[in-house]
């Protein structure tokens, strides 16, 4: 129950809705929704100039967005697919080339005939003005869609979780995870005077017009689509800064009034997490926009220089220790792992959907490297052996591939606990360190593929971490080392691994390189053989 409850509760996606997603069969809107097709892949997008108007009452919002693009190869009369999910609507479509008259609309898309060659190079817009009332979220962040709730005190507290759903939820947008807007946004988010709109990024102005607030915000550098995140409610603001190793990082705070007082106290956790970060992945990677952490009308989620936090200023994931060692309850889960979030998902996003491990994973092994440096090395191996009950095996990690489709939740336990084998197997943390370091420097604001990723983690380590890869990524099995021992001889092969498995094991100043085939070493002593829990496999002694 408690391993469901994990999945249940962190994962974006319930367990048995990723077993469906993994065995369902994908349509055409699936398709277009997950792939680079013919209607996506001739044009980047530059910018997005949006703004949105919630209606608490209405449970509506409208605005528009500009979306500001660059053609990337000659074409000639192309379609371009914008994306807005049912039940919103498209009011009006205004481009700067010639169009083939209006506008179509296909369920979740709308599809605009160019009149025109193009040629690689050129820039244009498409403006799109939008309404209606959003598919509302039953249990965000999970699901996705819109959130209309009251605080405490019975004010209107509004914002949008969308990582799954994607962004087109709500907003017309190209809404693929391998497009992201290069000069980043200007949102403006405009609000009954009693209330404020926090955006991504900074706030540049603020106006009053017709009895309405108007907050504008700008992101100056690239942004994944669902990280676009208006939240509106009666927040206060607090400020901070950090001296880091690019300099003054800005630390921006908007919390509801009434915890305020909390939020002093419970966000202290920022710098020491801010320095640990930028020790084990580098610098911040949105100095430009600053850190900011706005409180939520849910548990919380990664947003880029706007991290939602809903965790109610309490230690651990929603007062609970994930890992079941304590050691999680000396911190807090929502302010660590979501801002992990900035250098894997923010920094360094999958290009696909299936890819989604590389935000995960490696997020999730923040969590263990906060607590070395925050605590000490042997709470973080404590946490990091206790986060392994939370692995399901229920499908691979991986998902499908083209249609907006995730593998499984154990991309947070099982993914970190894959890193943390191998960090075992390169027995050097410097070395760790420095490859963390240059993933997010050498991809820095990058999308990204699987293939990349264990690309330069293999040629930087010097060893072939492929075998292992496949094995936590691609299959749900794991390997079991069988072994028996009789007084100083060690016998010892590996099962349920895959082909060629690579993965040797340090025993003391000792190391077996096990495979198919039992092996026999001479070990030092006669004492019972004791095997590290910080690798990622099952010890199995056969009599």
């Amino acid at each position: 129950m408690k391993k469901f409850s994990y999945s249940l509760l962190l994962i974006s996606g319930l367990a048995f809705g990723q077993f469906f997603e993994q065995n369902k069969t994908f349509t055409k809107q699936d398709t277009l929704k997950g792939s680079n097709t013919k209607f996506r892949d001739f044009w980047d997008v530059k910018k997005y100039d949006l703004s949105v108007e919630p209606d608490f009452e209405q449970k509506s919002i409208k605005g528009n967005n500009i979306i500001s693009f660059e053609i990337t190869k000659n074409i000639k009369s192309p379609v371009f697919q914008i994306d807005l999910q049912q039940p919103m609507s498209a009011d009006k479509v205004q481009c700067s080339f010639p169009t083939m008259g209006n506008f179509k609309r296909d369920g979740d898309f709308i599809f605009i005939s160019a009149n025109k060659s193009f040629k690689k190079g050129e820039k244009y817009t498409i403006d799109v003005t939008y309404s209606g009332n959003p598919i509302i979220a039953k249990n965000a962040p999970w699901d996705g869609g819109w959130i209309f709730k009251s605080d405490e005190k019975g004010n209107p507290w509004m914002s949008v979780a969308d990582e799954g759903i994607g962004a087109s939820v709500w907003l017309p947008t190209k809404d693929i995870w391998s497009d992201e807007p290069d000069s980043g946004i200007l949102m403006k988010i405009i609000t009954p005077k009693n209330l404020v709109g926090v955006g991504n990024g900074r706030l540049i102005s603020q106006k009053t017009e017709n009895n309405k607030n108007i907050f504008t915000w700008q992101v100056k550098n690239p942004i994944n689509a669902y990280s676009i995140i208006p939240s509106i409610g009666k927040y206060v603001n607090f400020k901070d800064s950090y001296d880091g190793l690019k300099g003054k990082l800005d630390l921006d705070y908007w919390v509801l009034d009434y915890n305020l007082d909390k939020a002093k106290k419970q966000f202290q956790q920022i710098k020491p997490m801010m320095k640990s970060f930028e020790y084990w992945f580098g610098p911040y990677p949105f100095y430009e926009d600053s850190y900011k952490l706005v409180e939520s009308p849910h548990l919380g989620m990664e947003h880029q220089s706007n991290v939602a936090y809903g965790n109610g200023y309490q230690n651990g994931y929603l007062g609970k220790d994930l890992s079941e060692t304590g050691v999680g309850l000396k911190w807090d889960f929502i302010i660590i792992h979501e801002s992990g979030h900035e250098w894997f998902a923010n920094n360094i996003t999958a290009k696909d959907q299936a890819d989604m491990w590389i935000h995960e994973s490696f997020t999730n092994y923040s969590e263990v490297l906060f607590t070395e440096n925050y605590i000490d090395k042997k709470s973080a191996d404590i946490y990091a052996q206790g986060i392994q009950h939370n692995i399901l095996n229920d499908v691979p990690i991986i998902g499908k591939y083209g249609v907006r489709n995730e593998g499984s939740g154990d991309m947070y336990a099982k993914g970190a606990s894959m890193i943390h084998t191998m960090r075992q197997i390169i027995n050097d943390d410097a070395k760790f360190r420095e490859i963390l370091r240059g993933l997010n420097k050498d991809f820095y604001h990058q999308t990204v593929t699987t293939e990349q990723i264990e690309k330069y983690i293999s040629e930087k380590a010097g060893f072939d971490f492929s075998s292992i890869f496949n094995q936590y990524l691609r299959t749900v099995d794991v390997p079991v080392l069988e072994y028996s021992q009789n007084g100083a001889e060690l016998k010892y092969r590996y099962v349920n691994g895959v082909k060629n498995l690579n993965l040797p094991i340090r025993l003391g100043d000792q190391t077996i390189s096990p495979n198919e085939n039992w092996q026999t070493l001479n070990l030092t002593n006669s004492k019972p053989i004791e095997f590290s829990r910080n690798y990622y496999i099952r010890y199995k002694k056969i009599n």
